[in-house]
């Protein structure tokens, strides 16, 4: 591996640390500023809408001006924006400082980019990997971290600041150690780009005839898991009585599950049983859990069903992505994973809002009920794209 590929690894890694931090005390912070039930899952899709739109803009600017500038920029500004979330004086400026958060933290393009400058063909896919290994350590650790930290009784502020801290340091050690990656003489990126939002690119990726059902499967997942996700710490504290720290734990728990599953189980799975076949029992463990989830007393049932999630969760995303790489030509690899990268933003998005929305206008079990529900009609799906998939392989027309 280059060591120029160290500093890389660390800047994800200190991002996704700094964002897992402030996770569990999001709502409760939110709250002493006034925030409803519907305020919080907004303050959360805000920052998921400001990443879908900043992502290719800054993997743009970094083919234009370097990786360097670009880096050294959004990681400065997500230091910034975290110590203005950490003394904002009112929800307004919650929102401002959590919105210009995550169009700063959408710096994945750039770290891409990098990877590729730094690596050759043969060996890109496992430096992607790495970059994927530390995305989920550092989302592993944070919410844990900052669960900690808010019970130390020093406010919610406290951890917001650690992690504004952690980015003024990955700042330092950027400037230090990471060099510029694009090649001099590289060739500049062209004036003209396709347009982030593109309904007809999003619809033409869910019309392929072999992986179109996968694609809009992705979509319904990741709603179903955001909605969850925005809305589980409401539900803890109001219903459960659970703390900062106690959802924080939750969330490692699920993180470091995810890992095992992800980096060593999930291979061994597709390799005897093939990733089509997984995705149905994913999806079905995913639901399960869900269903479960507001059935479940604290700490050690819910603890089991937050596993079960995990487990779900590790099994349905990445089997889902290899599907829908393996089913595409090598001509329609970029638009075909891009527009599927693109969808499940968006969901990240939607997902709290539904959440939120539900939370407030049937009750706080209900978003969990919901998103088992999806994803009972995501099981239908699946085994229609099993079958889509199938008749693929053996060279029938679909249909």
């Amino acid at each position: 591996m280059p060591r120029a590929l160290l500093p890389v690894l660390l800047a994800v890694f200190l991002d996704l640390l700094g964002f897992g931090l402030v996770i569990p005390l999001l709502t409760f912070y939110a709250e002493d500023f006034g925030a409803t039930a519907l305020q919080v899952t907004l303050l959360m899709a805000c920052y998921s809408v400001a990443q879908f739109l900043f992502t290719p803009v800054w993997g743009a600017l970094s083919d234009r001006v370097g990786r360097r500038p670009v880096l050294l920029g959004s990681i400065f500004m997500t230091a910034a924006m975290l110590a203005g979330f950490a003394s904002a004086s009112s929800l307004v400026m919650l929102f401002v400082f959590r919105t210009l958060h995550g169009a700063s933290t959408a710096n994945i393009s750039t770290a891409q980019a990098a990877v590729a400058d730094l690596t050759t063909p043969e060996n890109r896919a496992k430096g992607m990997g790495l970059i994927g290994a530390a995305f989920g350590v550092g989302f592993s650790l944070g919410p844990w971290m900052g669960g900690e930290l808010a019970d130390l009784g020093h406010g919610y502020a406290l951890p917001i600041w650690v992690a504004a801290g952690l980015s003024a340091i990955n700042f330092v050690l950027a400037v230090f150690f990471f060099p510029e990656t694009r090649k001099a003489g590289a060739a500049a990126a062209p004036a003209h780009r396709e347009r982030t939002i593109n309904p007809a690119r999003m619809l033409r990726a869910l019309m392929h005839p072999v992986v179109g059902l996968s694609v809009l499967l992705t979509f319904v997942v990741t709603v179903a898991f955001a909605l969850m996700e925005s809305t589980f710490t409401l539900f803890a504290e109001h219903v459960r009585d659970l703390s900062a720290s106690g959802v924080g734990r939750m969330f490692g728990v699920a993180g470091v599950v995810t890992i095992l599953i992800q980096g060593g189980l999930i291979g061994r799975l597709v390799k005897r049983f093939g990733e089509a076949r997984l995705v149905p029992v994913g999806i079905a463990l995913l639901a399960l859990g869900l269903a479960l989830l507001p059935l479940a007393p604290p700490v050690a049932a819910m603890v089991g069903v937050f596993c079960l999630i995990a487990v779900g969760q590790g099994i349905t995303t990445p089997s889902l992505q290899s599907l829908v790489s393996r089913g595409v030509s090598e001509d329609e690899q970029g638009f075909v994973l891009g527009a599927n990268q693109s969808m499940s933003a968006l969901a990240r998005a939607i997902g709290p809002a539904i959440g939120g929305a539900i939370y407030m206008g049937i009750s706080p079990s209900a978003p969990f009920w919901f998103s088992a529900l999806l994803l009972v009609g995501g099981l239908g799906l699946s085994l229609a794209a099993l079958r889509q998939q199938r008749r693929a392989a053996s060279g029938s027309p679909p249909g």
